[in-house]
């Protein structure tokens, strides 16, 4: 049994990690904020003339990332919001489901529930004891730090030019050049609008091993499914003058200050494979005390929201009962990444275990993070 499950794990790894990504959904995100020709956000091709290359330094590349930090820190905020919220998925219990001793031969059960789900209980499963599941998990994303995905607006600024950049552009436009909203064109903004739609199907492979009484080892092996289709709006908002400055087609005189842009995508993958251990550390007659270290490595895909791109390390401190039926828990923990955007995260989780009948469990978890 314990040879069998090995090498399914391995089998279903080498399988995700053999296929090819369909399309590199960071990419797809990017291109939402790309209109027209070119391969830069925001570049105005309507503005650039391409016969004249100062045309395109003055005014095409006024509101590309490269051009203004702030830009580019929104963008890049955005597709790391998204990106770290897909791949932070919870991975589930090292100890949940049904565990079995065989006496005379005939199977008998170990443990009085099926639960938890995604939280710890501080019972090991016994030296020798092979426990192994896959557990499902499908999630649509309505919303990145509280802004839904179907309505994120941004405004997007113009360069402060200076006299740097183009010599006499005081005497030029008869004003302090670095100074922002000089010449008035700075005051020029594009209002973007987008609407996401993210789902993501993740299959958790989850082995766990007893190699002591008070000592359980495990591996869980993600292999995740994210679709991604999104539309974005944009529209130049000129601060004033008799003839447009800024805009994404058509000519001073009639420009198109409007653009739009629509994509979508999928891949399949390994997600994180993550590496765990947990440590008995006391048992009573009705509760239980335990250690928990787990370690998420960056084995998924980033640039395919199948993984965060850098390890995560986390450590629980689990107490649990058992009163009959009734089984509580409560779980809380530090979670440090070594890399990315994400800070380190205070992890509490609550709930409970009821076994209603031999054959189901209510198992209920509340799980938090600052």
């Amino acid at each position: 049994m314990k040879r069998t499950a090995c090498w399914l794990l391995v089998a279903v790894a080498a399988t995700a990690m053999a296929r090819p990504a369909q399309a590199q959904l960071k990419d797809k995100i990017n291109q939402l904020f790309i209109f027209g020709s070119g391969e830069d956000p925001l570049f105005l091709a309507g503005t650039a003339d391409p016969n004249n290359p100062q045309s395109i330094r003055a005014h095409g590349e006024h509101f590309i990332p490269s051009a203004v930090s702030g830009n580019g820190t929104l963008i890049a905020f955005l597709e790391s919001a998204i990106g770290s919220n897909v791949t932070n998925l919870p991975i589930g219990s090292t100890s949940g489901g049904q565990t079995y001793q065989f006496v005379g031969g005939v199977p008998q059960a170990t443990s009085t529930s099926k639960g938890p789900v995604f939280a710890e209980r501080a019972q090991t499963l016994g030296v020798g004891r092979v426990l192994a599941g896959v557990s499902v998990n499908s999630l649509h994303f309505k919303s990145v730090r509280g802004v839904d995905l179907h309505d994120v607006e941004l405004n997007f600024t113009h360069e402060n030019v200076t006299n740097a950049e183009f010599p006499g552009c005081d005497s030029l436009v008869g004003g302090d050049c670095s100074q922002m909203g000089v010449p008035t064109l700075e005051n020029d903004f594009i209002q973007f609008n987008l609407n996401l739609d993210l789902n993501v199907t993740s299959y958790v492979f989850a082995l766990s091993y007893g190699l002591r009484d008070w000592l359980d080892v495990g591996v869980a092996v993600p292999v995740i499914t994210t679709w991604l289709s999104g539309t974005s709006n944009a529209q130049v908002v000129p601060f004033g003058g008799p003839t447009a400055v800024h805009f994404f087609g058509g000519t001073p005189s009639d420009p198109v200050l409007n653009a739009s842009r629509s994509v979508q995508g999928s891949a399949t993958g390994l997600g994180d494979v993550s590496a765990r251990a947990k440590i008995r550390l006391a048992r009573g007659a009705h509760t239980a005390f335990a250690l928990l270290g787990d370690a998420r490595f960056a084995t998924g895909s980033e640039m395919d929201l199948l993984g965060s791109g850098y390890t995560s390390i986390r450590g629980l401190a689990i107490i649990s009962a058992q009163f009959g039926a009734f089984a509580p828990h409560a779980n809380i923990g530090y979670e440090h990444h070594t890399g990315g955007d994400l800070n380190d995260a205070i992890l509490a989780t609550v709930g409970f275990e009821h076994a209603m009948a031999p054959w189901a469990t209510l198992a209920v978890d509340v799980i938090s993070q600052l």
